[in-house]
Formats: structure tokens, sequence, C-alpha cells
């Protein structure tokens, strides 16, 4: 009995909580031809702190991968639980609160609000999802990210690298647990974009968040605790 005890002491050790958990997910869409699948079967677990990069194809199902763990698309077979949460049983309304408060999203596109200040896209998320205190919080990831003498400025007066910048602001303003960045550098020289990079996995790291990268480059890839690489719709091993 005491070895069993002991056993499972140890176990629980090394287990670390999962935030997200892919169980048999699909996603297919109608064609004129039939359907159409883009994802088949997917089986993965993300861990608490955990960097996955993910490779693959263009074309092979990485950025619609992002979009089911995201609730952005809704899986048309298996299960997607975020959080401890089943995405199938929830509302679009839940879904979208938690990609303003749990889940961080950075875009290749930047996807800034032209109109508003850096500030106020930063704090973007956490005004709509009713966080308390979003402009401190803007301006505290602003600073985090080398921006904060930027704060009233539009994003049109800023470089590629800069609007990057603030996209990851926003999506690290409300301390979610999970960030899902697409192609985060796609859009920016090598030299901006290994810039954005480090200040991406610097705040993963100070955070304790975790995080799925989509990327063609291997260099990048490699810097994460491990690799996803998929093709035709399922993870290659």
């Amino acid at each position: 009995m005491l070895e069993e005890v002991l056993t499972t002491e140890v176990d629980d050790t090394r287990t670390k909580p999962i935030v997200a958990q892919l169980t048999g997910a699909k996603l297919s869409y109608p064609s004129a031809e039939g359907e159409v699948s883009v994802l088949d079967g997917i089986d993965l677990e993300v861990e608490a702190g955990e960097i996955i990069g993910v490779m693959g194809p263009s074309g092979s199902g990485k950025s619609s991968l992002i979009a089911l763990i995201a609730g952005l698309e809704a899986a048309t077979g298996g299960q997607v639980s975020v959080l401890g949460t089943d995405l199938a049983k929830t509302s679009e309304a839940e879904r979208t609160r938690l990609r303003r408060l749990e889940i961080g999203v950075v875009f290749q596109s930047f996807h800034l609000v032209p109109a508003m200040t850096v500030l106020q896209n930063a704090s973007l998320s956490l005004m709509l999802g009713g966080g308390a205190d979003a402009e401190k919080a803007g301006r505290e990831i602003l600073e985090r990210v080398g921006l904060g003498h930027r704060l009233s400025h539009k994003p049109s007066a800023l470089s590629g690298g800069e609007q990057q910048r603030v996209a990851i602001a926003r999506a690290f303003a409300p301390s979610p647990k999970l960030i899902l960045a697409d192609e985060p550098t796609g859009n920016l020289d090598q030299e901006t974009g290994n810039e954005v990079v480090e200040t991406m996995f610097k705040l993963v790291r100070d955070t304790g968040a975790s995080m799925l990268m989509v990327t063609h480059d291997r260099n990048l890839a490699q810097r994460c605790d491990r690799i996803v690489e998929i093709d035709a719709g399922m993870i290659r091993f």
C-alpha cells in the first residue's frame, strides 16, 4: 500500500495540468464534390507552460488547428477542450469571452483597429471582455514590449514590427493561460521577426502561459519545447 502511495505521489509531481486537449478532432467543409476534410482525427495535448511549434506544408491544416482551439471553427468530429471546457458545449458568446480573457491570439496580419491608438488596441480584449483596469494592463504590457513611448500613436504611424508588438501586447494584456500564434513573423523581415519572437518567448516564459505557434521556420520551431508536424490534416509522427 505504501509503495502504491509513493508511486502515485511521484507520478503527480511529473504531470502538469492540460491546458488544451484534442481527441479525434475533425474539421471538414461541404463542397459541390462532397465533404472536404481539413483535419482528420487530431489527438493533441498541450501542457501548462509548454511551447509547441506547429509545422507542415501549406494547406496541411496548421491554421485550422489554431482556429479549432480558439473556438473560431467548430469541430465536425471528435472533441476539443480548452481550459477544461468542451467547446462543443459552449455558446458563441462563451467562446468569445474565452478568447478575450483566457486565450490570446496573434495572427500573421496584425488585425489592429486603425482608428484606435496603440493603448486602445492593446487594451481592447480586456475592455470588451469586461476585465478590470483594462487601460492600466494595456500600459503595463506595452512597456514590456518596448512601446511605452507610443501609447497615443495610431497603427499607421508604426512599423510592421511595432504593429505586431501591439498585437502581441493585446494578446497578453488579459494574462491568458494559452497563446495561439499563427505565423506571427510571416509579414516581417528576418531581423524584425527575430526581435518579435524574442519578445513572445520572454512573455510566455515570464507569465507561465502555454503557446502553440504555427511557423514555416524550422530554426524557430526548434526553440520550442516540442514540434508537432501536420500533413494532409493529420499529425505525422
